[in-house]
């Protein structure tokens, strides 16, 4: 937390100045008001209109600055939760692809929604909040000791009560804003489950199911942030009580200096009102110092914070002129061995086919060439270097990896293809020529700017996976794995796209594929069929 305060440092200070003459206008208004009430006690009617203009003045001042303290605030809480949800992105880049995807992507979700809100809720409104009250007890201690030395002393007995009972309750808290965060991820993923499910519900007749899992979710939502929310209130009547008992004290304590004279009859009236501002400012500081606690579980997460965020690779692999070795390769998934001691070359330039039948290993060995599974024996060399010697990042730099479950971006077509690159007319003409997708647009009313939908859900499978080759292709790079990559593909356009990868010298092409004609075998430069090591193993 307090990471982000000093990173934003001036935008902090400049609400937090505002928000002190706030502070001073509305101390500053009691004592007037107190000049204005001892006016009428003195029946001294033009004293009277001049303090009362005066306060009036005062008035307007203090609304036009508590509306700069708003925006300043406000722009301050902006940049804080960008920067928060820019270290998360940073913090989820930093991730092996076994650890990204050993949590749901609705947990993930939750952290740039419910966890960002639950921080400007329980962090950064309570910090101005906290500042706030912190002013209005500083402030009214002074308006206090102007008017006697005993006042002050009761309110600093006050303070000293106040601050101590909430180091009672802070682990306490701190437990409950991490089952807070715990149950929200669990619900979140829970919905984006039985969301992902609706048209299998629905097509079983099982609505039921729906409404009760989204009923389930909604639950562990609210469930920890109730518990969390009456247990504050508990803790809040409790330091209310207090705060109702050192102010009633202090409210007899300013009633006997004035009725024997010591200080103004008309503190009667805005010393009440100084006594509750310290008072409750005091109470509230204690609470916003709690909040503080229940937010270490949000902050625990991030890992990467500001300039250690950025890559600091200083390349990516080397261009393979020569081969990519595997020798005596071993690996398994926790206690169940998919490869073992498999050993292959796959040379630049060269057309490879992996076949067998499901659970050998074909796509296991694509993920291991790609640096996602780093947990193996033997040796995976580029070139004689070894794999191990470079990030997965660096190696899919030479490498695209075209899977059978093809994601697409909500954009267009377009943009699913560049990424945001900038390309000329003559490379994309010719990407979209090589992945057969050429007569798709031509079909299209918008061609390439047509829009894909939520995951490509406006277009069919084959066109979902030409689009990923069209996107591989354009990306000039050398290594092309793919996986069941013209799975959905019809025959014809098949044997098109197929046909041009394989016609590509400059592409070193490693297709998984489960079923191969005799005739399609002879277009590989070598077919290396993969066997299970044992007949028990599930899908790889």
């Amino acid at each position: 937390m307090s990471y982000y305060l000093k990173k934003y440092w001036f935008a902090n200070l400049s609400a937090i100045l505002m928000l002190l003459i706030v502070s001073a206008l509305q101390i500053g208004n009691n004592l007037l008001m107190m000049q204005t009430f001892q006016s009428i006690i003195e029946l001294d009617l033009r004293g009277f209109f001049f303090w009362e203009l005066i306060l009036t003045g005062s008035w307007f001042i203090l609304l036009w600055v508590d509306s700069l303290y708003e925006l300043l605030q406000g722009r301050a809480i902006r940049d804080m939760n960008n920067a928060v949800r820019r270290d998360m992105t940073a913090t989820l880049l930093q991730k092996s692809h076994v650890e990204f995807h050993g949590k749901d992507t609705g947990e993930y979700l939750s952290w740039f929604t419910n966890d960002v809100n639950q921080i400007e809720e329980l962090a950064w409104q309570p910090f101005y909040r906290c500042v706030g009250c912190a002013a209005n007890v500083i402030f009214s201690a002074i308006a206090l000791l102007t008017l006697h030395w005993s006042l002050l002393v009761a309110a600093l007995a006050n303070v000293a009560v106040m601050m101590l009972v909430p180091q009672l309750f802070t682990k306490r808290m701190e437990k409950l804003g991490a089952d807070c965060e715990a149950g929200q991820s669990k619900a979140t993923s829970k919905l984006k489950d039985i969301l992902a499910g609706y048209d299998v519900l629905r097509s079983f007749g099982r609505e039921q199911r729906f409404r009760q899992g989204a009923k389930e979710a909604s639950e562990q939502i609210e469930k920890p942030k109730y518990k969390l929310t009456y247990v504050k209130a508990f803790i809040g009547a409790g330091f209310e009580c207090v705060n109702i008992v050192m102010q009633m004290l202090t409210n007899v304590l300013i009633g006997v200096l004035s009725i024997r004279g010591v200080i103004l009859q008309g503190a009667l009236m805005g010393g009440g009102n100084l006594v509750g501002s310290l008072s409750n400012g005091v109470g509230n500081l204690a609470q916003y110092l709690l909040s503080f606690s229940s937010t270490k579980p949000y902050f625990d997460k991030i890992a990467v914070r500001g300039d250690s965020g950025q890559d600091k690779e200083s390349g990516g692999l080397p261009e393979v002129n020569s081969a990519i070795t595997v020798k005596d390769l071993t690996f398994q998934y926790e206690e169940k061995p998919v490869l073992e001691g498999l050993s292959l070359t796959f040379k630049k330039g060269g057309k490879y086919a992996l076949t067998g039948p499901s659970g050998c290993g074909k796509s296991t060995l694509l993920k291991l060439l790609l640096g996602w599974l780093p947990d193996y024996s033997g040796t995976i060399c580029f070139d004689g270097a070894d794999a191990h010697d470079f990030t997965p990042e660096q190696l899919q730099r030479q490498m695209s990896y075209i899977e059978q479950n093809v994601f697409l971006f909500n954009s267009t077509i377009r943009d699913n293809i560049t990424l945001g690159e900038t390309f000329t007319n003559e490379q994309m003409e010719k990407a979209l020529r090589d992945s057969a997708l050429a007569g798709d647009l031509a079909a299209m009313p918008e061609g390439l700017d047509t829009p894909v939908g939520e995951d490509g859900s406006n277009l069919s499978g084959g066109q979902k996976q030409r689009v990923a080759i069209a996107r591989a292709l354009i990306h000039h790079r050398s290594i092309l794995l793919v996986d069941e990559g013209t799975s959905a593909l019809d025959q014809k356009n098949a044997d098109i796209v197929e046909k041009s990868l394989l016609a590509n010298p400059d592409l070193t092409l490693i297709l998984v594929s489960h079923h191969l004609t005799p005739e399609r075998k002879r277009q590989f430069t070598q077919v290396y069929d993969l066997q299970p090591v044992t007949p028990y193993l599930q899908s790889a």
